[in-house]
């Protein structure tokens, strides 16, 4: 009877030891496929920037830190004479020479500025009250720098400052414009009567040729 019992004790121990170990959770389970391989380490998810956009950049957007050069610096044609800065805003000043028979000289303003190309181009696009799709655009590499070209001619009302009112438009005028892609944008803007914007072309274009970063 004493053998029986000892029996029926032992059997049951054996049972509840196995039903222990069978309900133990399976560890191998939770681990990663990287981590379960021998010899395999675990990669990183991969991680987009601060502010980036599925598919990169939108044309025309300015470019993000880093894409480009601070400052940049230029030489300026012999035959343009450096004027004073009427704003802060600006960087340089150059008065264009005018051309034969024209009333005014031309000038040539340069600054800094936040906003993306095809923003700022519009706006120069509205000084002469014509359309971005319109304005006739080049897109350039000057000595590892992108440089956006722009050609513009028309009646020129320009920009008027705050609260005063809107200057009468010009007829017969003209626009050379370059953006270089620069951390802000850099503006190089001639303007003046087209007979004598034209007659700039030749200098402008070794302007914006002559660029390098600072």
């Amino acid at each position: 009877m004493a053998r029986a019992h000892l029996l029926l004790l032992v059997s049951a121990s054996l049972t509840l030891l196995a039903c222990n170990r069978a309900s133990e959770p399976d560890r191998s389970a939770d681990a990663s496929p990287d981590t379960r391989a021998q010899g395999t380490a675990a990669r990183p998810a991969t991680r987009q920037p601060p502010g980036a956009r599925p598919g990169g950049p939108r044309p025309g957007d300015a470019p993000p830190p880093g894409a480009g050069p601070a400052e940049v610096v230029w030489d300026a044609p012999a035959a343009w004479p450096k004027a004073d800065n009427p704003s802060p805003m600006r960087k340089a000043t150059y008065k264009i020479p005018r051309a034969a028979g024209d009333a005014e000289d031309g000038e040539l303003s340069v600054s800094q500025a936040g906003g993306t190309i095809d923003q700022n181009l519009a706006r120069w696009a509205g000084q002469f009250d014509q359309k971005l799709a319109d304005v006739k655009r080049q897109e350039r590499t000057v000595n590892g720098i992108k440089v956006t070209v722009v050609e513009i001619h028309g009646a020129y009302k320009g920009m008027a400052m705050p609260g005063a009112p809107a200057a009468a438009p010009k007829a017969g005028e003209a626009l050379l414009g370059a953006i270089a892609a620069t951390s802000p944008p850099t503006f190089f803007k001639l303007t003046g009567p087209e007979k004598t914007v034209v007659g700039a072309q030749r200098d402008f274009d070794r302007f914006v040729g002559s660029l390098h970063a600072k």
